[in-house]
């Protein structure tokens, strides 16, 4: 067990916090509340906050190499103008399944977008994980047959894809190629007690964290499927990290307070803040989404 104790760095108390991205020439982390419908930038220099108003339910946002964000809202793409405050429509997602809601994504180092679809009643296989060619610009699905998609991510080298099936309780894991064909779909780590496996990041190591919801926690594993560490958290609800910090070495913590009773509420008053700790490993940097993809 780690002895690395999570500290709150903003009582935020996001619904469903999620999505934490690092953004290393502000000094900032960007995240998202999902049925707060709110986009939130805390900056790690002065403690800054900062918040906007989403046009709908948001699962995610991407950094853009021309500037601002692309955002995945419930029945599209959009991109975000951080100077203007402004969302604007870039492609329409599921719109036939107007049930459905994006839901996690990230930016491969090639530049290209992942992101999952879900069900927003968490009870049909509607969701599927998408990627946008980043030639092309074309949004093509990857794997369907998901309740809830969630954590895609990548080992170091490229060549291998992580994916949570949440409700199923088992995270995947693809060989990529230099393409982003995806292959030879297999079990990675199944969490049958204490949670369901969330949103994941990859260290520099090639150590997959995994944030498990309804878990109390974040496990890493070895790159065999091994857990090798864990990290107890004040709230029950963990949903995602990123890291950030100038060496890549602080891991940033978004929670929830979604799915909890008025008593458990009362008894975790820090859930859906955002919490930091301290790791060894550096994790990987944050790459931007192609900007020939989003003219």
């Amino acid at each position: 067990m780690s002895q690395k104790v999570p500290e709150c760095v903003w009582p935020v108390g996001a619904e469903l916090g999620e999505g934490p991205i690092w953004m290393a020439e502000e000094h900032a982390v960007y995240f998202v509340d999902i049925k707060g419908r709110k986009l939130h930038r805390w900056s790690e220099k002065n403690g800054q906050r900062q918040s906007w108003d989403a046009p709908d339910q948001i699962g995610f946002i991407a950094p853009l190499e021309q500037g601002g964000f692309m955002c995945g809202v419930r029945g599209g793409l959009m991109h975000f103008n951080t100077d203007t405050g402004q969302f604007s429509l870039y492609k329409e997602v599921e719109r036939p399944i107007p049930t459905n809601r994006l839901n996690d994504g990230f930016v491969d180092y090639r530049g290209r977008l992942w992101f999952g679809s879900m069900d927003d009643g968490q009870k049909a296989a509607t969701g599927s994980l998408y990627r946008i060619d980043h030639q092309a610009g074309e949004i093509l699905r990857q794997d369907p047959g998901y309740v809830i998609t969630n954590g895609p991510a990548m080992s170091p080298d490229g060549r291998t894809l992580y994916h949570t099936d949440t409700l199923g309780h088992v995270v995947y894991v693809f060989d990529a190629a230099a393409d982003g064909m995806l292959s030879n779909k297999r079990e990675f780590a199944r969490i049958t007690a204490g949670g369901h496996p969330d949103g994941m990041a990859v260290d520099a190591d090639g150590f997959v964290w995994i944030a498990v919801f309804r878990g109390w926690r974040i496990d890493r594993y070895s790159p065999q499927g091994e857990i090798v560490e864990t990290i107890s958290f004040p709230c029950s609800n963990i949903t995602k990290l990123a890291f950030g910090g100038d060496d890549l070495r602080t891991a940033y913590v978004t929670t929830a307070w979604k799915e909890l009773s008025a008593e458990e509420r009362v008894q975790q008053p820090l859930a859906g803040a955002l919490f930091s700790f301290r790791v060894e490993t550096p994790g990987l940097q944050q790459y931007r989404f192609s900007k020939g993809n989003a003219q």
